[in-house]
Order: C-alpha cells, then sequence, then structure tokens
C-alpha cells in the first residue's frame, strides 16, 4: 500500500529531465574528478594495507540494491565484527581517511553511480540494506525516502552530520521527505551551490541562509503533516 507521500507527489516537468541534467553534469565533474581519485587512491595504497577502494551495497531507488563506490577510508576488513555506523573518533578511520572524509574526497568515486543512474546527484542519503527493516519498524514513512534515487548530497547532508542513531536518522528523515515532496530545480540548485562550500569543509549555515534552503520549522510541520496521514491510512507503528 503506497505510504502517505506517494500518493501526494505530482511530478513535475523537472522530475522528467533531471536524469539527463545530472548525466551530462557528472561526465563534467568525472573529467576534473578522475585525477584527483587517482591520486587519492595512490595515497591511500601507499599508506594503509588494503585496497585502494572498497564498495557496499545501498538501497536505491524504490529500494533496489545497487553497489556504492567509494575511496576506502577506513582498515582493512573493518567490519569483521557486523555492519555499525562511524562515530566521531571511530578508531577504524586512518589518518588519510580522516582527511579524504573531511575533504569528500572519499566520494567521488560514487559519480560512476550517478553515470549508471544507481544516484542522483542530489536526493537522499543511500541507507545499507542492513540496517533498514529496523528503521522502518522504528520510524514512521521511512521507506518513503526510496521514493526518488538517492544522491551525492542533499537537504539533510548539507545541514545535518552523519547519522549515529536512531534519533539522527529521524531527523534526516524530516529533511529527506520535504525534499521529495518539493523537488524541483531551483531547489536541486540551491542545493548543488550549497554543497561547493560543503565540499571545501566550509561551514554551510551562511550559505544556507543565503540561499534560502529550507530547514527548521517548515521540515519539521511537513513530516507532522505526513504522520497525521500515516495515522489516519495506515498501521500505526510501533517504536523499537
Amino acid at each position: 500500500m503506497p505510504g502517505p507521500l506517494a500518493t501526494r507527489l505530482k511530478p513535475n516537468w523537472y522530475w522528467c529531465i533531471k536524469r539527463g541534467l545530472e548525466f551530462c553534469l557528472a561526465v563534467v565533474l568525472g573529467i576534473v574528478g578522475v585525477p584527483l581519485i587517482a591520486i587519492c587512491a595512490g595515497l591511500v595504497k601507499l599508506t594503509s594495507r588494503g585496497p585502494a577502494f572498497y564498495s557496499q551495497v545501498r538501497l536505491g531507488l524504490h529500494g533496489t540494491p545497487f553497489r556504492i563506490y567509494k575511496i576506502r577510508t577506513m582498515v582493512e576488513d573493518s567490519e569483521r565484527n557486523g555492519a555499525c555506523w562511524s562515530l566521531p573518533g571511530d578508531p577504524r578511520v586512518t589518518w588519510l581517511g580522516q582527511f579524504l572524509r573531511t575533504t569528500h574526497l572519499d566520494e567521488l568515486p560514487q559519480l560512476w553511480n550517478v553515470l549508471r543512474g544507481d544516484m542522483s546527484l542530489v536526493g537522499p542519503r543511500p541507507e545499507r540494506p542492513e540496517f533498514v527493516p529496523r528503521l522502518e519498524q522504528a520510524i514512521p514513512c521511512y521507506r518513503e525516502r526510496l521514493l526518488v534515487r538517492p544522491g551525492l548530497t542533499g537537504l539533510a547532508q548539507v545541514q545535518l552530520p552523519p547519522d549515529t542513531d536512531l534519533d539522527s536518522v529521524r531527523r534526516k528523515l524530516m529533511y529527506d521527505l520535504y525534499y521529495i515532496e518539493h523537488l524541483d530545480w531551483w531547489l536541486d540548485l540551491r542545493l548543488l551551490l550549497t554543497t561547493s562550500f560543503y565540499l571545501i569543509n566550509v561551514s554551510t549555515a551562511w550559505p544556507c541562509r543565503v540561499f534560502r534552503v529550507p530547514a527548521g520549522v517548515p521540515v519539521q510541520e511537513g513530516y507532522d503533516r505526513l504522520l497525521a496521514v500515516a495515522k489516519a491510512t495506515l498501521p500505526l507503528v510501533q517504536p523499537a
């Protein structure tokens, strides 16, 4: 049964051309990014054991699994005890990996995922399938973030820190669902402009204000409306 957001979505003309526009932009960014990827990969091989790249299964449009590609930032075999979120000060992250994460250079190989059609440049962060069943059970409307392709950047990514627990996931979900409901070219352009500051490790607080990126009360109110519809039309979801 479709969720409350799926039944309210009204795709516009931009939905039809978003994939083509992002493909062209990803080609340009890829040409610029290939030398950087090669340099970073070489440094990873020189400074730690293991492959320069790694891949993980993530969920894409409508929950379709795909492999995401990144430059390795953790020690080899970092998840031998099972999948888990990376927390601040995570000892598994190498010193070079910390730099790559701070500058977001480790995510450049994901341009290949954009070219393949697994991801968009802008959209919700792609989640790992190991976490989704628990998150779906604990957080109402969670699966509706899969109504669009996941993105390299997005409304939640430029304003909130990485996920560390259920509360942080819930906060990000509010932003993801607001993005999906209001997706248009102007919102995507503002997020790409804001991301340009994010990539050089400059606080996005003032770019978000300058570009009037949605945040705070409108995002919360949008999520509250969806929850009200969900409670009226779908079985109640009990927190884990």
